[in-house]
């Protein structure tokens, strides 16, 4: 027979331990030496990745001692989306006020979204990160691209029940072999606990490259281009669901999709990407 362990200062008591609490007794002594031996172990662990895979900024390798992240140099190149910003589609503004303001164009045009929002402009560096995560399949920069989303993210994350990253068709996703979207989504799942879906909206037809186009080109190009799986047309009523994808151009891709969305029965829609065009000019070329 065993004898009870006791926390703190006691010492172990002399009374038989019952045969039925021993293997309890056996598990817990087991967690106590496991949470004892672990973090020597796990610092023993790191250091010696470290020796194999030095710390590199992420953008240029040059030598730093953490990972994940930027030197000081590349991240003058990622021009920042800082307020004061139009409450609707997220782009700055020339000044600000105590109160929500929306831009001259969301006046025009407003989006089928509630709210956007996104960590840049798209240029730079900032873009520069994004083909390398999409084109590149260098999937290293995702996890310091999903810290960025954090970021601009936070008040529409706060509310959010679900995460449904924009889809890809079937033949790109087979050509591309992955949706850049739904890993982004998926990363920030695990960061946030928030619900993710990458199966919930898709693509109901293969569209064109949307390289070139203008806004209404793009807008008749993705029209009707997405539908709800079979079997989940009551998953989203009444729900505050949040679009990821990496870029955000005219915003046709997040407007179709949002479309889809509210018909669903989806209460609130907001749109969340890596960068975002915050101008009229031709650097429109990345939005699938």
């Amino acid at each position: 027979m065993l004898p009870w362990p006791t926390i703190g200062p006691m010492k172990y008591r002399s009374t038989p331990m019952p045969a039925s609490s021993q293997n309890a007794w056996a598990a817990q002594l087991a967690s106590d030496l496991v949470a004892a031996v672990k973090p020597p172990l796990i610092h023993w662990a790191l250091q010696c990745a470290d020796m194999l895979v030095p710390p590199a900024c992420v953008a240029c390798r040059l030598p730093l001692v953490e990972h994940d992240t930027l030197c000081p140099a590349c991240w003058l190149q990622i021009d920042f989306i800082r307020a004061p910003l139009c409450d609707r589609l997220g782009i700055p503004m020339p000044y600000g006020t105590d109160q929500p303001m929306i831009s001259a164009r969301a006046a025009a045009d407003p989006p089928d979204y509630d709210r956007a929002r996104a960590v840049a402009s798209h240029g730079g560096l900032m873009r520069d990160l994004v083909h390398r995560l999409k084109y590149g399949d260098q999937q290293h920069v995702v996890r310091l691209l999903t810290r960025l989303l954090e970021d601009p993210g936070r008040d529409l994350l706060a509310g959010c029940d679900i995460l449904i990253p924009i889809p890809l068709s079937r033949r790109r996703l087979w050509q591309r072999g992955f949706n850049q979207a739904a890993v982004l989504a998926k990363a920030l799942q695990r960061r946030t606990g928030v619900a993710y879906d990458p199966l919930l909206l898709e693509r109901r037809r293969d569209t064109a490259s949307q390289v070139g186009m203008t806004r209404e080109q793009r807008q008749d190009n993705v029209r009707g281009a997405f539908k709800i799986a079979d079997g989940s047309k009551g998953a989203l009523r009444g729900k505050r669901v949040l679009l990821i994808d990496d870029v955000i151009t005219t915003g046709a891709t997040m407007n179709a999709a949002a479309r889809t969305l509210r018909r669903a029965g989806a209460a609130h829609i907001d749109a969340l990407a890596l960068s975002l065009v915050t101008s009229d000019g031709p650097d429109r070329r990345l939005e699938r």
